[in-house]
């Protein structure tokens, strides 16, 4: 397997298992890329940029990400109340007053965050071509009833997450979340990084799919525990109701969802892209840091833990990303990031200097930690002093 790209000394074991991912875990097209202290030590890309077909994936090749998107959205948020103009201690009504509707007066703009809001499903769900529409997809969330009290628990908003965020910047900004997001974080630092792919970039996106797990790499080590496996099974369950927020589920080969602004699904980024938005978050790259240190250490505090009333496992949250745990193993303690699923992780340690950022074309059944990826940030961990 022909890997190309660059390492910096001492992160040799990351090349080593880039290609053990190809030939053992079925990758078809890939790519990573590690920062350290804002100086990137790890670049690396190989394989196809289709999962079906035989172009080479190349330096600039980008994919869809999934719910690794979940962690920028969140950046603009805590970046919005870090200016200012977003309280995260004021009501979602404060600024959106449909959405007080059915008892949701008192959910909080961090409960968003947080996946405390209560809403990770809708009674009606969206179409693709409803979801990409802000006015109506924030229309039907608003009239949605919550699950639980907002506030008191948490539940994975794999879907609702995308108008959730999207709202509370259209009414604190007056722009829609992808147009911040290249307004402030990917254009001052140059970041292959879109929400909201415009037509220029598309020739640039490879096409994903499903890929299977070898049988004998792991198969049983990713074997479901029974009450998740029941979860996903029931179309009753507030796990299969909160994926199919979206009914059916979209093409993400097609231009369309490409170009729409869902930012809990459907961000497209190269490695470089995740990992240096992630290594501007905790530190200076080129001269711009994105998170002052008192918001970097929101964004990382502990605001939902234990069981996850969606993905029916034993998540942690602070505000926006996942913390490392036994469903997301990331770095170290301090960790935080985000997964898409089956697929791509960004992330960021801040005491060891790491960012993080994983893109593939092709997608397992596995939801927050894919075998793949954490080959890689072992990999990462042993090259680390």
């Amino acid at each position: 397997m022909d890997v190309n790209g660059v390492v910096a000394e001492g992160f040799e074991p990351v090349r080593d298992a880039f290609v053990r991912n190809f030939e053992t875990q079925g990758e078809r097209g890939a790519a990573v890329a590690v920062y350290r202290d804002g100086r990137k030590v790890v670049d690396l890309w190989g394989g196809t940029r289709d999962i079906d077909g035989a172009e080479p994936w190349e330096q600039g090749t980008a994919q869809i990400v999934r719910s690794a998107t979940k962690g920028v959205a969140a950046a603009v948020l805590l970046m919005l109340a870090e200016r200012g103009e977003l309280d995260l201690d004021a009501p979602v009504g404060h600024y959106w007053p449909e959405f007080k509707a059915h008892g949701k007066e008192h959910t909080l703009v961090r409960h968003v965050l947080a996946h405390r809001a209560g809403v990770p499903a809708l009674d009606r769900p969206l179409t693709p071509a409803e979801a990409a529409d802000p006015d109506l997809a924030a229309a039907v969330l608003a009239a949605q009833a919550p699950a639980w009290e907002p506030g008191t628990d948490h539940g994975y908003h794999a879907q609702t997450y995308s108008w959730l965020t999207g709202e509370l910047v259209r009414r604190a900004t007056g722009r829609s979340i992808g147009t911040w997001i290249a307004d402030e974080i990917a254009g001052p630092l140059s970041l292959d990084l879109w929400v909201g792919l415009p037509g220029t970039e598309a020739h640039r996106v490879g096409r994903v799919g499903p890929a299977e797990i070898p049988a004998q790499d792991g198969a049983l080590r990713t074997r479901p525990k029974r009450a998740v496996a029941e979860a996903y099974a029931d179309p009753d369950s507030l796990t299969r109701r909160a994926f199919a927020a979206i009914t059916p589920m979209p093409d993400e080969n097609d231009p369309a969802y490409r170009a729409a602004v869902l930012p809990a699904s459907n961000g497209i980024a190269t490695a470089d892209g995740l990992a240096r938005f992630y290594a501007a978050l905790t530190g200076e790259v080129d001269g711009i840091r994105l998170f002052a240190p008192q918001t970097l250490e929101q964004a990382r505090a502990e605001a939902s833990a234990g069981p996850d009333r969606v993905l029916v496992v034993t998540t942690r949250f602070g505000l926006g990303y996942m913390l490392h745990g036994s469903a997301s193993p990331l770095l170290g303690p301090g960790s935080f990031g985000h997964p898409g699923r089956g697929g791509a992780l960004g992330f960021a340690d801040p005491e060891s200097g790491i960012a993080f950022g994983y893109v593939t074309n092709g997608f397992r059944k596995s939801v927050t930690a894919d075998l793949r990826a954490q080959a890689l940030v072992r990999a990462v961990r042993t090259s680390l002093p």
